[in-house]
């Protein structure tokens, strides 16, 4: 029986991953799972980058049509790897339970997971700091009453600007940050009435954009637009959440394998309790180092 356990809720953890993607601000992106590659330590994918793309001709006479070579940068993305810590249930606990103990266990263990595993996400998508390719703004609104410059249209408006002069593909995505939301909903009476669609569940399209939210947005140094590291605890004012914006085609998804870890009771004998942890490999970057900005709240004063 603790086989078919193992096997029934490892079963029930890889469904409940890859179903909460779905409902998220990944829904679409490009997956590459099946070309997950495992290794002793790790999990990976080589992927070619085409740093070039091969000239257009427009009515042509001359032939032969000449030979370019299109020279890709073959590179190398490592899964990340997330493990819960063990939970103890002991059967003690089991006996006494008049629900589904172990599922309980199991349900919180992947919630736990795919929090991370999207905070991660959200941040590897982000732009590191302010370069040419991968431009992070600064809000403009008036104070928010904190210090905090809001979130205006126009400063959407100029994110659009800032994509289309780079030629960005048109499907763009934006996953606005909590605050951001509040800013748009306080002073644009259009974005709060279609603010959520009652068909689709989601935000309505502004410009162009697919528009998200997430809590879990990254933080960045207003005085230097550099991007805080992932798990660093931001500081209220020389830290600010920001929106972030990626083109969906130029990025990379991918999910590795999962696998529960089981320790019976019957072989612990001093608290005879069963103990139950889970390892998942999973990954979002994107494609290169371009196609990706944000917006950064900026402070008032």
């Amino acid at each position: 029986m603790p086989e078919v356990k193992k096997h029934v809720y490892t079963r029930e953890v890889e469904r409940g991953l890859s179903t909460a993607e779905n409902v998220s601000f990944l829904e679409g992106l490009p997956d590459r799972s099946q070309f997950v590659q495992s290794g002793d330590e790790a999990e990976t994918i080589h992927s070619t980058y085409f740093g070039v793309e091969p000239d257009v001709l427009i009515d042509n006479t001359a032939y032969p049509i000449a030979i370019q070579q299109l020279d890709g940068e073959d590179f190398t993305v490592t899964l990340k790897k997330y493990q819960t810590k063990q939970t103890p249930v002991s059967d003690d606990e089991l006996y006494a339970a008049t629900y589904d103990k172990m599922g309980v266990v199991r349900d919180t263990h992947v919630s736990a997971i795919n929090k991370k595993k999207f905070a991660r996400a959200i941040h590897s998508l982000a732009p590191a700091d302010n370069q040419a390719d991968t431009p992070v703004l600064m809000t403009t609104g008036s104070d928010d009453g904190t210090g905090r410059r809001m979130l205006t249209m126009n400063d959407i408006v100029n994110l659009k600007r800032a994509c289309d002069k780079l030629e960005w593909e048109a499907d763009r995505r934006l996953v606005l940050c909590p605050d951001h939301v509040n800013d748009l909903l306080l002073v644009d009476q259009k974005f709060k009435e279609q603010y959520y669609n009652y068909t689709t569940g989601k935000i309505a399209n502004l410009y162009g954009f697919e528009v998200y939210e997430y809590v879990k947005n990254p933080h960045y140094v207003v005085a230097t637009k550099v991007k805080k590291s992932f798990g660093a605890v931001p500081t209220e004012g020389p830290d600010r959440q920001a929106s972030v914006c990626f083109v969906k085609s130029r990025t990379v998804k991918a999910t590795g394998s999962t696998k529960m870890y089981w320790a019976k009771a019957e072989t612990d004998p001093e608290y005879q309790r069963n103990r139950m942890n889970f390892r998942h490999y999973h990954i979002v970057v994107p494609s290169a180092k371009k196609c990706i900005a944000a917006i950064v709240s900026d402070n008032a004063a």
